[in-house]
């Protein structure tokens, strides 16, 4: 009994037994008590075994004719041999008892084995005539409470049974059976007869009549009487009353207790002084029966008032007979504890259609409550399924999208985009991803351990789906990532070209302004034969020029080409440039074409030609060119990527650089053929125009461009060695990347390892291997930091375009995977250890049995897998002493295993379904019969029920939940509003549709 103390029961006296409290002066009554057989077969066999009287001394048997008449005298004389055979023996009336009792022990009665353990009565108080008295009214009345029934009553308990008739008719009403016929005869034969029938009935039911005999019945003898009315009652209205398993006193006292535990100023610990207040009635009434008592109302010191109040209630509406008056109860010391266990069965019987009731809506809250934490559960994982779901969806289109953007800069910034993609808003959706997978998991165990049907998600909402989504979304955020790398180094490289084209275009544009204008002049028909001579010179040098320009021309013809075949967003304005030059360079080729046609044709007129003027045009002019093109490189725009590129440029300058003493030879060459004809000029007397009719190309010209090339030079040393600086600065950003990766990469290769290891080989409690999980999470969780620094790292790697990295295998996508792994594979196995002590907290499952369970699976996992094939579990199944051996009927029972651990065929057994097939072998779990069986209850043995009488016997939300779901009922009993309680059962358990 949880927490509560039945009353101690008082030490066996040597003196007296329950027998005695009516047979004390019935000496014949006695030695029945003593051996179950009649007083003088007793007396013979007991007292001549003692060698205290010879075997002539007894009276006849009782059955003899002569009994009649020496019944008196043979009592006496036998009172007189009894006390000393008492004194001879030293054995007490309990001493006969415990014999009684140890020559019955296979007897399974509730109601002897109740008397030998609560109800031996003091000998003082038994002659109580208070106790009588009590006993009298309260047997009497509820002896009435059943004989009315049939329509009789009684009015006097010891003479209204005396011919058994009455009697008889109590054990039909009470019992609901039919006794033999009762014999209608007046003589005391027949009384007896009748009375013999009646314990003869009592006894079939497996009570021990001790010390009840016909004969003091139908003498009337009112001890006797009611005892035997004490015996039927502990029969018929007291034995089958249990509560957890207790005796029937007990279990009515501890019904008691429960139900009265609320009120104030009531204490239930015995059936006597407990009740002389009356509140305790009128709790009892209270609890159950709230409008028909104002308890509040009543006084602890008013015990008349509590008591009158209660039985008149009781007897008014609760259809209790009133067995005892307010005063037999206050004016006695102790009131007879059997009266009022008699009178509180009343009450326990008025009220067990409600207990039974209230059991029954207390099994269907809670099988309720578990379908809608399930269904809240289920909602759950569908909400967070649908917005991660629609998340991907929204996040996968824009991950695809491929639309090209025309600078480096606008495309740096979708790059930044993508960072905070992968830093801020991914990773709570891994957490997301993770939680559903942990709470699908949780969802199929509840279900499985409440005996319900696995939880099927909406169409396109299961794991694999999620799974699935996420999968095409990493798939696209992978290619998102190649995509925008790969448009940053195309968009670099036509920013590059595009610089280029427009400055190789300045160049040539520049070179090319007025030359039309000066090839379409008419110069040559007013000039001398010399002039002639000079401007066809002049012309051929011109022609020179233009030869050595038409590798610039082709070159930016063919920057403009690669410009378009890289799709560059400014390829029109290109095109219409290139298209320009080319124009113009045909326009100067048949310009040139017909200007020296035309200079030929006056050529004949003029002989005199400066050979001076034109060696130094002829070597000016490709000098010059060089010098331009020397320019144009040392200004030449660059864009490397590694160390070896940068070097390669700092040796073709070098290269370069080399070459600059034999082109200033050539220039102090061409400078020397200017002052040769300064000096023959000088020497003959002849006055210079002051410019060279050949070229245009003046030695002042040579030494400015020759300054300006010799002074780029120093730049170009300079722009090279810093960008050998950066590479250098890049090189070192990825030795620290791959220092940080190499080290994160092993960390999380261990971790995973570490996990597999510790999945398999758990040790210590289920609770234990929560919280080492949950240290070791926290553990993996603090090395987050080197995670955050190594995407520090890799930022600025993205930021410096370093595109490779020769001193580490590991990319940036590659950890972010194995990390996000690494997280969701621990979150995993705290769940199923999680799962587990909810498997054995709700299936009963010891601690040992997990272990044995676990020792078993990892025994026969010898790839340390997590999982077992067909032929494994088949082996573990044996050891743990299922008969699967290779035969017909192993083989049938090993297949009906598969068929529940593995109901895909996938071949392979997890540990959690071996977990959850052991546990529903070795536990019992609630099961749709039951739920319709508290239906039923409920609903008054109906096949239906009505939303009213749900509404009055559950809560009120679980109350409109079955309301909701219930399918009207349409059998041929059918009512108004009648409800299908038994469909809606099974489809608790998946056995229908809800």
């Amino acid at each position: 009994m949880r927490g509560l103390s039945p009353p101690p029961v008082p030490p066996r006296s040597t003196e007296s037994t329950e027998g005695e409290l009516f047979f004390s002066q019935q000496q014949r009554g006695f030695l029945t008590a003593h051996t179950g057989h009649s007083s003088q077969e007793t007396a013979h066999s007991r007292l001549t075994k003692q060698g205290l009287f010879p075997r002539s001394w007894f009276p006849p048997h009782p059955t003899s004719p002569i009994w009649d008449v020496v019944a008196f005298s043979s009592t006496f004389l036998f009172f007189i041999f009894l006390s000393v055979f008492v004194w001879r023996t030293q054995v007490s009336f309990a001493d006969m008892v415990d014999y009684h009792a140890s020559n019955n022990q296979s007897s399974t009665s509730g109601v002897q084995t109740y008397m030998e353990q609560e109800n031996d009565w003091d000998r003082d108080l038994l002659l109580d005539p208070a106790w009588e008295k009590q006993q009298r009214k309260t047997f009497t009345a509820w002896c009435n409470s059943h004989l009315r029934k049939a329509g009789t009553q009684i009015e006097n308990i010891e003479e209204d049974f005396r011919d058994g008739l009455k009697l008889m008719l109590l054990l039909e009403v009470i019992s609901g059976e039919r006794l033999t016929k009762p014999e209608r005869g007046k003589m005391r034969v027949h009384k007896i007869n009748n009375v013999n029938k009646a314990l003869g009935f009592i006894a079939s039911k497996g009570v021990k009549l001790v010390s009840i005999g016909a004969e003091e019945i139908v003498d009337g003898n009112a001890k006797m009487t009611l005892g035997m009315i004490w015996t039927i009652i502990l029969r018929f209205a007291i034995q089958d009353i249990s509560v957890e398993e207790t005796s029937a006193k007990e279990g009515l006292l501890l019904w008691c207790q429960r139900k009265t535990a609320p009120y104030k100023n009531v204490n239930v610990q015995n059936f006597h002084i407990s009740w002389k207040d009356g509140l305790a009635f009128n709790a009892l009434i209270h609890r159950h029966r709230p409008d028909l008592i104002d308890y509040d109302s009543l006084r602890k010191d008013d015990p008349v008032t509590n008591l009158n109040n209660a039985f008149e209630v009781a007897e008014k509406h609760l259809d209790i007979p009133k067995m005892l008056d307010a005063d037999d109860i206050v004016n006695t010391a102790r009131p007879d504890e059997k009266a009022i266990m008699t009178y509180v069965s009343s009450f326990y019987h008025a009220f067990s259609g409600a207990q039974k009731a209230e059991t029954a809506a207390n099994r269907i809250c809670k099988v309720l409550a578990v379908n809608q934490e399930n269904e809240q559960m289920m909602e759950d994982y569908e909400k967070l399924a649908s917005d991660l779901l629609e998340w991907i969806n929204r996040t996968i289109p824009w991950l695809e999208n491929r639309t090209p953007e025309k600078t480096v800069k606008d495309l740096q910034a979708k790059q930044e985009d993508f960072r905070d993609y992968r830093c801020v808003h991914k990773p709570p959706k891994v957490q997301e991803k993770c939680q559903l997978e942990i709470s699908f998991n949780t969802l199929q165990t509840k279900l499985r351990l409440s005996n319900r049907p696995a939880f099927m998600p909406s169409e396109g909402r299961m794991v694999s789906d999620i799974n699935g989504a996420w999968h095409t979304l990493e798939g696209a955020e992978k290619g998102y990532e190649e995509w925008i790398l790969s448009e940053i180094r195309r968009l670099e490289r036509l920013e590059h070209l595009a610089e280029k084209f427009h400055q190789k275009a300045a160049i040539h544009e520049s070179w090319t302004d007025g030359k039309e204008a000066m090839l379409t002049q008419k110069d040559y028909e007013t000039s001398t034969l010399a002039e002639v001579k000079a401007l066809l010179k002049k012309h051929e040098a011109f022609e020179s020029d233009l030869a050595a320009h038409q590798d610039r021309v082709e070159q930016i013809a063919a920057i403009a080409q690669e410009l378009n075949q890289l799709d560059y967003y400014d390829a029109p304005s290109v095109n219409a440039r290139c298209q320009k030059i080319c124009e113009q360079w045909d326009i100067l080729g048949a310009l040139t074409q017909k200007r020296k046609e035309s200079l030929e044709r006056t050529e004949k007129q003029l002989e005199s030609i400066d050979e001076l003027y034109l060696e130094y045009a002829k070597r000016a002019a490709p000098f010059n060119n060089w010098m331009e093109g020397a320019m144009e490189d040392l200004q030449d725009m660059f864009i490397v990527h590694n160390i070896v590129e940068i070097q390669d440029l700092i040796t073709a300058h070098e290269q370069f650089k080399s070459t600059l003493s034999e082109a200033n030879m050539e220039r102090e060459a061409i400078q020397s053929i200017q002052a040769q004809v300064q000096k023959i000029a000088q020497s003959n007397g002849i006055k210079l125009s002051g410019a060279n009719p050949y070229t245009t190309i003046t030695p002042e010209s040579i030494d400015s461009k020759w300054e300006r090339a010799m002074a780029m030079v120093p730049q170009r040393d300079n722009a090279l060695q810093e960008e050998l600086n950066k590479q250098k600065s890049n090189d070192t950003l990825r030795a620290t990347f791959a220092t940080q990766a190499n080290a994160v990469g092993a960390y999380i290769k261990d971790k995973m390892e570490e996990i597999g290891r510790i999945s398999i080989e758990m040790n210590g409690t289920l609770e234990d291997q929560l919280t080492n999980l949950k240290d070791y999470q926290t553990t993996i969780m603090s090395f987050m930091p080197e995670i955050n620094k190594l995407e520090g790292y890799h930022q600025l790697i993205q930021e410096a375009l370093i595109f490779d990295n020769q001193y580490t295998k590991y990319t940036m996508e590659h950890l972010r995977v194995g990390w996000e792994q690494l997280l969701t594979t621990i979150a995993r196995t705290i769940n199923e250890v999680e799962n587990q002590i909810l498997t054995r907290d709700a299936k009963g499952i010891s601690q040992e049995q997990l272990y044995e369970y676990r020792a078993s699976f990892n025994h026969f996992d010898k790839d340390h897998t997590g999982s077992l094939m067909a032929e494994e579990f088949k082996a573990c199944l044996i050891s743990l002493g299922y008969d699967v051996e290779n035969n017909k009927q192993g083989d049938a029972e090993f297949a009906r295993i598969m068929g529940i651990v593995d109901p895909n065929a996938s071949g392979a057994v997890t540990f959690q379904a071996f977990i959850d097939f052991m546990s529903t072998e070795t536990t019992d779990t609630d099961t749709a019969d039951q739920v319709i069986a508290s239906f039923k209850i409920l609903a008054g043995d109906k096949n239906y029920i009505t939303a009213e009488e749900l509404r009055r016997e559950l809560p009120p939300d679980q109350a409109e939940y079955c309301i909701a779901r219930m399918a009207p009922y349409t059998g041929p009993d059918a009512a108004p509003g009648a409800l299908d309680y038994m469909s809606f059962s099974t489809a608790l358990y998946g056995e229908s549709d809800l």
